[in-house]
Order: C-alpha cells, then sequence, then structure tokens
C-alpha cells in the first residue's frame, strides 16, 4: 500500500491514546483496519475466540490497568457479538471503545449482506457516543471523542467505519478550512471535591450517629487507608459490595464482608442495626438489604452526581473523588468513644467467620465447593490476579475467598454475565504477565465461553514470563444458581432438562491443549491440588467435582421467604433433593433458625 491511510491514522491515534493491545476477531469489514495493525506492530491485536469474549476482554483491560480497553468487529453479526462486552462495561461503569466495521458507503441502506444499522444498534449501550465515519477527515476527530467520552463518563463508545473510509487517503493531519476540525488526544482526570459546607453538613450526620455502617464500592478503590482511618475516628462497621470487596482487608475485626444476597450475616446484620449510612463509591443494587428507608441517615460519596441519593435516601450527597473526600470527613468528623457498637459489629463479625468455617467444613458428595474456594486461601499468592465468573461460585468467592492487599480481583457484577472469568483472566495476564491468575469459574460458564477460551491461554501461555494461570472449575453438572433461584423465588422443583449440564473432562481437555489438568473430588486432596497449580511450570486446570445439593442461602432472611426453597425442594426426588433439604436446615440453624422437617419457622 503506497499511501498513508485512514486506518493508518487510526492506528497512529490509538498509540497517542496509550492503547497497548486491541482485542477482537477480523473480517472482511474491519480489514483496513487489520492491515494498518499489521503494518504499525502496535497496538498489538489479541485474536479472541469470538468477538463476545473480545469485548469481556476489553473491559477487563480496564478493569485490571485502569485505562481505556478497545475492541475490534467485523459488521454484521460481528458487531452483535460485541455487545454483551459492551453492556458489561456499562452497566460496570468502564471505558471502552468498540471500532466495528461496516459495508461500503455506496451500498447502505439497500438491505446489502451483513447491513446492520449500527448507530441504532448500539444506541442504547453506547448511549453517550456512538457515530459513523462518512469523511477521512472526521475520523480522527470521531476517535478522540470516543475515548474522551469513554473516559469522561466511564462509559463504552463506537466509532463506525465504513469500508472505503478505512481504504481512503488519510487526510492532512494539520489542515486548515471551513468544516474540518483538528483534534487532539488526551484527557487528564481532575480533582474533584465536595464544598466545605457540605463536608461539615454530612459530618454532623455522622457524629450525630451512635450506630454507624459504612459500605465501599469499586469507587473507593485507592482510599484504603483513608476509609479505615474513618472508621477507626467512627467507631463504625464497614461492609462492601460485590465490586468492592477487593477495596479492604476483609481480616479487620470490623470488616463484615460483602452485602447482599450472596454477602454475610455480619452485613446483613450491620444494615439491620445501624442507624447512620455512609456510602463511599457504591452503586450496589441489593436495596433490600440495605436499612429500612427511614431506619437510617445518610450520607453519600460519587464521583458521579447521577448516582446520588438513587439506592437509598440521602440526607448529605458529596460530589467528589473518594480518596479526598473521605479524608475531609476525617479531619471534620468528632471521635467515638463509645465503642459498645464497634463491639457490636465484631461480635457479627466473629460470628460469620465461625458459621463461613463451620458451612466450608460440612460433609458433602464428592466435594463442598465452599472448601474448594476456601482452601485457596492457604495457597493464593500475594501477587496474583483474580478473576471470578458469574454463578454459585460468586457466591463461594464473596464469602470465602480472602484477597491479600493489592490483589485485584473483577467479575461482571451488574450485567452479571457468564462466561466472563476466562476473558477476564486473559486480560488481567496480557497486562501483567510477570504476575499469576486464578480465574474460578462454574462448569456452566465454562461450557459457554471458557472451554473456547482455554485454546486462546494454549496458544499464548509460552510467551509469558510467569506462566501460571489457574482455572478451577467447580463442576456439579448443574446450572446451580438458576436452580436455586427457582426453588427460592418460584417454590419451583429443579427442572432436570432445564438444569442438567453434559459432563466434560476438564482436565482432559486441558491436557489435550497441552496445559496442566489436575482433577480433585476429595477434601484430603484439595491443599495439593492448588499448591500443585500455583506452582506448575504452565496453565492449569483445576477439575474440582462438587455437590449440588449445598445451598445458596441469602443470609438473615425471615422464614416467609425461605419457605419457597423448602416447597421447591419438598416437591423434588431423589438423594442430592434430600440433602438439599438437610443442607438448607442446617444452614438455617447456623443463622439461629429452625423449625420443622417442611421448612423453618
Amino acid at each position: 500500500m503506497s499511501q498513508r491511510s485512514v486506518s493508518d491514522a487510526l492506528v497512529e491515534r490509538l498509540r497517542q491514546w496509550d492503547v497497548d493491545r486491541v482485542f477482537g476477531y477480523s473480517g472482511d469489514g474491519i480489514n483496513g483496519v487489520i492491515g494498518a495493525l499489521r503494518r504499525a506492530g502496535e497496538p498489538r491485536f489479541v485474536q479472541a475466540r469470538h468477538e463476545e469474549t473480545a469485548a469481556f476482554m476489553a473491559v477487563g483491560h480496564a478493569k485490571y490497568t485502569g485505562r481505556v480497553g478497545v475492541c475490534l468487529s467485523t459488521q454484521g453479526p460481528g458487531a452483535v457479538h460485541l455487545l454483551n462486552g459492551l453492556y458489561d462495561a456499562k452497566l460496570d461503569s468502564k471505558p471502552v471503545v468498540a471500532i466495528v466495521g461496516q459495508q461500503l458507503s455506496t451500498v447502505l441502506g439497500t438491505a446489502y449482506q451483513q447491513e446492520i444499522d449500527l448507530v441504532r444498534l448500539f444506541g442504547d449501550v453506547c448511549a453517550q457516543f456512538v457515530q459513523v465515519g462518512q469523511t477521512p477527515e472526521q475520523v480522527p476527530v470521531l476517535v478522540d471523542k470516543a475515548f474522551r467520552t469513554a473516559l469522561a463518563t466511564r462509559s463504552p463508545t463506537c466509532v463506525v467505519l465504513p469500508h472505503d473510509v478505512q481504504t481512503a487517503a488519510a487526510p492532512e493531519p494539520t489542515e486548515h478550512r471551513h468544516g474540518v476540525l483538528v483534534s487532539s488526544p488526551g484527557l487528564r482526570p481532575a480533582r474533584v471535591l465536595p464544598y466545605a459546607d457540605d463536608v461539615a453538613a454530612a459530618a454532623a450526620v455522622l457524629d450525630a450517629g451512635e450506630r454507624i455502617a459504612i459500605l465501599v464500592g469499586q469507587g473507593a478503590y485507592g482510599a484504603t487507608g483513608e476509609i479505615v482511618e474513618l472508621a477507626e475516628r467512627l467507631g463504625a462497621g464497614v461492609a462492601a459490595s460485590l465490586l468492592g470487596k477487593p477495596v479492604l482487608d476483609e481480616t479487620l475485626p470490623f470488616h463484615t464482608g460483602v452485602l447482599g444476597h450472596l454477602g454475610t450475616t455480619a452485613s446483613a446484620q450491620l444494615m439491620k442495626r445501624c442507624d447512620t449510612l455512609l456510602l463511599v463509591g457504591t452503586n450496589d443494587p441489593w436495596t433490600e438489604f440495605y436499612p429500612a428507608p427511614g431506619q437510617a441517615r445518610a450520607v453519600q460519596i460519587d464521583i458521579d452526581g447521577r448516582r446520588l441519593g438513587v439506592r437509598y435516601p440521602v440526607e448529605v450527597p458529596l460530589l467528589g473523588d473518594a480518596k479526598e473526600t473521605v479524608r475531609m470527613l476525617t479531619e471534620t468528623v468528632k471521635p467515638h468513644n463509645d465503642r459498645a457498637w464497634r463491639a457490636e459489629v465484631r461480635g457479627s463479625v466473629s460470628r460469620w467467620h465461625e458459621i463461613a468455617t463451620a458451612r466450608a467444613a460440612a460433609p458433602a458428595d464428592p466435594l463442598n465447593p465452599q472448601l474448594v474456594v476456601r482452601a485457596l486461601n492457604d495457597h493464593l499468592p500475594a501477587d496474583a490476579q483474580v478473576a471470578v465468573d458469574v454463578g454459585s461460585v460468586t457466591y463461594w468467592y464473596a464469602r470465602h475467598l480472602r484477597l491479600p492487599a493489592g490483589v485485584p480481583a473483577h467479575l461482571s457484577s451488574t450485567l452479571a454475565s457468564m462466561g466472563s472469568a476466562l476473558p477476564y483472566g486473559l486480560a488481567a495476564k496480557l497486562a501483567h504477565p510477570d504476575r499469576p491468575v486464578v480465574a474460578l469459574v462454574g462448569d456452566g460458564a465454562m461450557q459457554m465461553n471458557g472451554l473456547a477460551e482455554l485454546i486462546t491461554v494454549a496458544a499464548r501461555w509460552t510467551q509469558w514470563p510467569d506462566p501460571r494461570f489457574v482455572v478451577c472449575v467447580l463442576d456439579n453438572r448443574d446450572l446451580a444458581e438458576v436452580t436455586w433461584e427457582q426453588r427460592e423465588t418460584e417454590g419451583e422443583p429443579r427442572f432436570p432438562e432445564s438444569q442438567d449440564l453434559p459432563t466434560v473432562s476438564y482436565d482432559r481437555w486441558a491436557e489435550l491443549l497441552g496445559l496442566r489438568g489436575v482433577r480433585v473430588s476429595s477434601p484430603r486432596d484439595l491443599g495439593a491440588a492448588w499448591s500443585t497449580a500455583l506452582s506448575a511450570d504452565r496453565p492449569t486446570v483445576v477439575h474440582a467435582v462438587v455437590d449440588p445439593a449445598v445451598p445458596l442461602l441469602p443470609p438473615g432472611q425471615p422464614s416467609d421467604k425461605i419457605a419457597p426453597m423448602f416447597a421447591g425442594l419438598s416437591a423434588e426426588q431423589g438423594a442430592v433433593a434430600r440433602r438439599a433439604e438437610a443442607n438448607l436446615r442446617r444452614e438455617r440453624a447456623d443463622e439461629g433458625y429452625g423449625g420443622p422437617s417442611a421448612g423453618d419457622s
């Protein structure tokens, strides 16, 4: 190619935006950009097995690095496949830019092959910015605006490039005439702080509280020390949203763990008993686990004003950066010397640890999945990166895994899309190839996307200075989270045709790919399995055969909320259902509930 094309200019712009890799899948609609990536050598192109997982990789890249993730696809089906990952970015507030090919401009509107109205297709998921590059001069401006908007709004954006625009001659970068805009890349974050009067008003609310709870979310990343200092000054208990789990050390005696349906009894108790609530960088949707409206006075800190007062009635909303705003509050509030509330919180935390230990140690057939995840605590490297899929494995991660300080852990939280852990883990490993990765995956998610993306792991691991990439598959042959949801919300028995999963030898699949496979079905072999996987000279799949009869019990629920679970189980036949009933009664008893064989009271 003799002349510099629009695609060449696009790739140069990506480098100026500090993009080091682009995740995607090639196709004729994006050939111009693929050719420019080849010629430039940077950014590196990362081929996924499917456009959906390429988009998940871009989201994972944004989560593990804090930079913009970029995904690339052809028109038509390739574009459609991106949607799930882009919605993951939208709902978890991560900056991602999608670059999507399109048919020639001359055929648009004629129902041409693979022609889809891409602006309409991406209009919701990329609502902050989606545009078609219709002329060469327009493309650099659109790329700059896509990146700037993605960063400013923490959301996905999209630039659509017809094939003829991709291959057209690049415009002069300094062209100066009417109707042509010349823009520049780059965006530096601003310092956002609330007014001092608002901080004083918030401090007054906290000072008046006797039983203060702090809920931290992903927006509190980077404010760890400040939150601990404020909690100590207020004598507060602290809980975390699922996305906020890595923010604070969960071994702190006043940290009650994750809040919500998959959270802890200590967090449920914290919210039931508090009279004051401070929300820091959280948009957690489990509002039925918040204090009842009117129970607690509330202060909220968030960098996005659209989220203030949305999840709970807030008396003082503070628009600002979490780290500095929390520091301002700490300097303003009075120390709380009455530690009766802190003692109550510590008691709830201690009781939860007893419950969690007992639940993980409970007998199962063959393995208790809680024990599998809990056993990782003794083996997880201090420099690990963790990726978690969606399903019952999310519960065990939330309740049992203790993350060492500085270990990031990410998952598709708000969209809660299965099949995200392997692409997330790959993005983490490509960003930091010298650090080990652990991906926790259920068998449903592994069959959905994981088996395919394990091929990508096999294709790339020899390039990594640290080859450790551990995938733990919890194999219970059941779509367990949905099974338990059917019982809990509908009182329905398990529907085998809907919930049964095919038998797959995940460890042998790994070995066929040249990786390591470890199968474990006995508690006595768990420690050795984790140790082997995390010291192996290549990526390893730990195939853990676990019991589907372990309940996904929401914490601290009244008996009428749990009665449908017993009703659904009572309509089921077989040993698994009877084990599940017994386990459910035992776990309810752990929380202080009891009752007749038909349910609890």
